[in-house]
């Protein structure tokens, strides 16, 4: 077990072959108004059968079982010609995939032929998810006093062009027929003005644009722009950038862009996940997509690595105030979790 300089806790089980990655990450986000739920949020709850707390779902039950299936492995002697790493990772919850992007880019370990996220599904087995990407419109306008507005620009104005086209744009975004529809909408606004007296220089809005299969970064733009020249305003138009550091004080900027992934059901991955579910619990699995993004937009969807999901609990509990997950789930994780790498390598 090591930590690497971004903090992330990277664990090696066996060592062979085929690499082979299981993934959860540590962060969580906060509590909120910690009135607003049942209990205390910070010290859990195990109760009928289900643990209560921030985390349980998103995403320490994942990490609770991974961790001991590898000493199940171990201890029932499952080890077969793999390497598995067992990695708990930092600053999913602000930038998704980019512990991922650190791990891979700087060769922190060896670039693994899989990569099991641990994160919610319901026992299900998840092939994919939207990507996502932040962007920012700018305008800028002429100031003057607000007793003659006449004489200036109003910023804000010429951003509220825009935001009616934006509501607009959104109606037009392409569907999918397993992801769904991408998505547009205004997540914030802020004008800049001397007073409140006088009329806006300046006025910025950030989108948060989910992105299904087809859709790219560059088209994402491209409509945006478009929307623009339909509100017949000048503004510009970027991709931000995330460069907050990690607990460790590790700055390693990228841009806001969480690529779109899905990996195709008759992929090897995604056969061995299903095999390894009806020899180990015995029943069909589900396979289906997340609604939220996770590392996958790294591992697959930036590095290419074939990315598959299997995780305890369910998604809506995910930075809800019902933060939970039954014991069962994380027992039967936990199987899966240890026998998988085997049914990988024997496919």
């Amino acid at each position: 077990i090591r930590i690497d300089p971004m903090g992330n806790i990277l664990g090696r089980v066996v060592s062979g072959k085929k690499v082979i990655a299981m993934d959860a990450h540590i962060d969580t986000v906060g509590v909120g108004d910690k009135n607003a739920w049942k209990w205390d949020p910070y010290e859990g709850k195990l109760e009928n059968g289900i643990i209560y707390g921030r985390g349980a779902s998103d995403q320490e039950a994942g990490m609770a079982s991974m961790v001991y299936a590898a000493k199940i492995i171990k201890e029932l002697k499952l080890e077969d010609d793999y390497t598995l790493w067992i990695t708990g990772t930092v600053q999913e919850e602000d930038c998704d995939g980019l512990c991922w992007q650190y791990i891979l880019k700087e060769k922190i370990i060896e670039k693994p032929e899989v990569v099991v996220i641990t994160e919610p599904t319901n026992l299900n087995i998840y092939r994919g998810h939207r990507g996502r990407m932040e962007i920012g419109v700018t305008t800028n306008g002429v100031s003057c006093h607000g007793s003659a507005p006449e004489r200036g620009k109003n910023a804000v104005y010429m951003m509220a062009k825009v935001v009616n086209e934006i509501e607009k744009l959104n109606e037009r975004i392409k569907q999918d027929e397993f992801l769904g529809k991408g998505s547009v909408t205004v997540s914030y606004i802020e004008c800049n003005t001397p007073s409140l007296c006088a009329v806006p220089d300046r006025a910025y809005i950030h989108l948060d644009r989910r992105l299904t299969q087809g859709e790219t970064r560059e088209s994402a733009v491209a409509e945006v722009k478009d929307a623009i020249k339909r509100a017949q305003i000048e503004a510009s138009v970027e991709v931000l950038k995330y460069n907050t550091p990690s607990y460790t004080g590790l700055v390693y900027e990228i841009d806001k862009y969480y690529p779109t992934w899905v990996l195709p059901e008759n992929h090897v991955v995604c056969k061995a996940a299903v095999k390894n579910y009806k020899d180990v619990l015995g029943i069909e699995p589900k396979v289906d997509k997340w609604t939220f993004s996770t590392n996958g937009v790294a591992t697959m969807g930036t590095m290419g690595v074939p990315t598959i999901g299997f995780g305890p609990a369910h998604e809506i509990h995910a930075h809800a105030i019902s933060d939970q997950v039954p014991v069962e789930h994380l027992v039967k994780a936990c199987a899966w979790y240890a026998t998988f790498p085997s049914a990988y390598v024997n496919m």
